[in-house]
């Protein structure tokens, strides 16, 4: 299996191939015991966004990740690829603007609330 480094790289690379938006990589080894690393995008319509969740999903598994899945499958704004060490979400513009989880995640969190 590839090092989160690299995966992160392929999915970054497989996001902008496929023409998603604001592609946003942020490191989370520091911040929370949930992942290593958060990936934000933005597709341009539902099929779009549905369409780069499951290339991210096919890269997850290409690399030895099996058990990872897709949430908001029934979402037509947003999806989540829980790839374990590595969560993309990606929305529609305004969704990701609503949520604005790159500034929520890029923000310096005190040590006391780093625990989940």
């Amino acid at each position: 299996m590839v090092k989160n480094t690299d995966l992160k790289k392929i999915i970054i690379e497989t996001l902008d191939s496929n023409k998603a938006l604001d592609i946003v990589s942020i490191d989370l080894k520091n911040k929370s015991s949930i992942a290593d690393y958060m990936i934000i995008a933005s597709g341009t319509s539902s099929r779009h966004i549905q369409s780069l969740s499951e290339q991210v999903m096919d890269k997850f598994k290409e690399n030895g990740l099996g058990q990872c899945k897709i949430e908001g499958k029934d979402s037509s704004e947003w999806k989540l690829v829980d790839g374990i060490d590595i969560i993309v979400h990606i929305f529609n513009p305004e969704k990701r603007k609503f949520y604005e989880l790159e500034k929520i995640w890029s923000e310096l969190i005190p040590k006391e609330r780093v625990i989940i």
